[in-house]
């Protein structure tokens, strides 16, 4: 007899989320072990609601790319999966939270913003941005926490560039930002979100028939000014660009440094080998998995490793543990920079895989490869335990990293 959801036993699951790391860039250890338990489990989220908590890579993204699987978190049976979040469905969320066709749509409108040939063009000016953080990190040196002086000012002075956003107001964008992923309540959201809204309503008015180089100078002077898009849905846009545009790479280069620190075998081969890098990011993204529980409704029936997902069920997907499947990855649990980590999740799958992905890849190896190498003699400055990193149930990464040379 087939499994379903409704077959599962009465009592409550004892899995709940979110989950603690108790390292930085391992899974937590509560989650099912991919390869030994079963690929779908039950979960309990923090108002009681079970969902399907998915830890199998095949299982993954066979869900990811199943057209009943939504994103859409206006649906009133989306699931929460946070009290910060639990106003979620007042909101409509661009791209990540959005289903086809109009997430076609709006995706079709940035993808020249984010393609290969753009990012090829911003290596030099990434480059040059990391060499001033360097320049003036190692000026003021021997210690630096590299979260403030190199990881979060990098991403925030690129994402900046490329949208329009004046970098002078990087730190109201970047403090309403950790809110928006670390508040405790949903009115503590809602403050930060209302406030990063109203400073970009003011921006893009201010772009109105004014030519300028940023993606969002021709969003509002060419989609906004034909009518492709209104308003807020823009103002949204604007929003999920760029908070994610610089909180998800800043976190995978401090973590991504801790992570190689620990390695000293593997931070060796790759400053002897400098070609191994874009490999190495590669990897570095599938062992790290930063985005933690990636979150999705299921519209109708559907059947896979033998339950069945019924209409209206939330589902989880648990990136870390779908990252390290043994039935796709050798001794998962290693970080090999020489293994080809390609197949990983660390951007998600299917149609919502991650816009600024290529923007990600270029900004990371740039900023190991310079890191490294400017400063051969980098060593963390405390001891590892010390190091404090972010809760569980948010984009996973370092409030700070001591860093000594």
């Amino acid at each position: 007899m087939t499994e379903t959801a409704h077959d599962a036993p009465s009592t409550p699951t004892s899995l709940a989320w979110p989950q603690e790391r108790t390292c930085p860039y391992d899974p937590p250890p509560a989650y099912p072990a991919p390869g030994e338990d079963a690929p779908l489990n039950r979960m309990r989220l923090f108002d009681g609601r079970e969902v399907w908590f998915v830890t199998g890579h095949a299982e993954a993204r066979a869900l990811l790319t199943d057209p009943r699987i939504s994103a859409d978190r206006q649906r009133a049976d989306f699931p929460v999966l946070m009290p910060r979040n639990r106003d979620q469905r007042t909101i409509q969320l661009p791209l990540l939270g959005t289903d086809d066709p109009r997430h076609n749509e709006q995706r079709r409108m940035l993808i020249p913003g984010f393609g290969l040939k753009k990012i090829a063009a911003l290596r030099d000016d990434i480059q040059r941005t990391v060499d001033t953080l360097l320049d003036r990190m190692l000026a003021a040196g021997p210690e630096a926490d590299l979260v403030a002086a190199y990881a979060l000012p990098l991403p925030s002075t690129v994402i900046s560039a490329l949208l329009g956003v004046p970098y002078a107001d990087h730190e109201l964008f970047e403090r309403c930002s950790r809110t928006l992923l670390l508040a405790g309540t949903a009115d503590e959201t809602n403050a930060a979100r209302e406030e990063l809204r109203a400073y970009l309503r003011g921006l893009l008015d201010a772009k109105r028939g004014i030519p300028g180089d940023g993606l969002l100078d021709g969003l509002v002077n060419d989609q906004l000014a034909d009518g492709r898009v209104d308003r807020e849905e823009l103002v949204m846009m604007a929003l999920l660009l760029l908070v994610a545009g610089h909180e998800t790479t800043a976190n995978m280069i401090s973590l991504g440094t801790y992570a190689l620190l620990q390695r000293p075998d593997q931070l060796a081969a790759l400053r002897a080998d400098p070609e191994l890098m874009p490999g190495a990011v590669e990897e570095l993204l599938r062992h790290l998995s930063i985005a933690d529980g990636m979150m999705r409704v299921a519209t109708g029936d559907v059947e896979v490793a033998g339950v069945t997902i019924r209409a209206g069920e939330g589902v989880v997907f648990a990136t870390p543990s779908i990252n390290r499947d043994p039935a796709v990855y050798a001794d998962p649990d290693a970080l090999d920079i020489r293994r080809s980590a390609r197949h990983h999740v660390a951007f998600g799958y299917g149609v919502h895989q991650c816009l600024g992905q290529n923007l990600a890849r270029a900004e990371l190896e740039i900023a190991f490869s310079s890191l490294f190498a400017r400063i051969p003699t980098l060593r963390l400055a405390v001891a590892p335990d010390e190091v404090r990193a972010k809760p569980g149930g948010t984009v996973q990464g370092l409030f700070a990293l001591p860093v000594t040379w």
